[in-house]
């Protein structure tokens, strides 16, 4: 299991997007039963949000894998020997001693997402204004007017390099 959670982490992103399409395409393994409920994924907004998902989803898995799983046993057990349930448990024991960890996650997962590219292209197109995102814009700039690309990649950089200090600030606090 956890190599298929890890998987697309190290896929090339155009495989990421085939696999998408492969997987929910109209003839596809699963979308050949949404079509009957007369849901159609690949190329739109929908399709933009599971690609990011699929390739970004790992990372939070992974963070958070490795924040619950550094909580000492001890405490577990201490909160079970008071009569904590399995909810409260993790409500007021492992939720807030991985706050940090997961918000940490949270941030390098959606920041991986903001610049994914390879497997939403192939899976949701680049259509202006309803799936185009930046890093597609960029490259559409590229060819039709540098002035927007360079533009994009600098709110990008800034982005991601601030939220990349907040991500640090957030594991050394830890």
């Amino acid at each position: 299991l956890e190599l298929l959670i890890d998987l697309p982490i190290v896929l090339p992103p155009s495989v990421a997007g085939l696999a998408l399409l492969i997987t929910f395409g109209r003839r596809g393994l699963l979308g050949s039963t949404l079509e009957i409920f007369e849901i159609s994924l690949p190329f739109t907004t929908a399709a933009v949000v599971i690609a990011q998902m699929f390739v970004a989803a790992p990372l939070y898995i992974r963070s958070a894998r490795v924040g619950f799983t550094g909580i000492d046993k001890q405490l577990e057990e201490a909160a079970n020997v008071e009569g904590a349930n399995r909810w409260q448990l993790f409500r007021e024991v492992m939720l807030p001693l991985t706050r940090k960890t997961l918000l940490s996650g949270a941030i390098l997962t959606w920041t991986r997402a903001l610049g994914e590219f390879g497997a939403t292209i192939l899976f949701a197109g680049n259509l202006e204004g309803v799936t185009q995102t930046m890093p597609m814009a960029i490259y559409l700039g590229f060819e039709r007017n540098l002035g927007v690309a360079l533009a994009l990649s600098v709110v990008l950089i800034v982005v991601s390099f601030f939220l990349l200090m907040l991500t640090r600030r957030l594991e050394k606090e830890d």
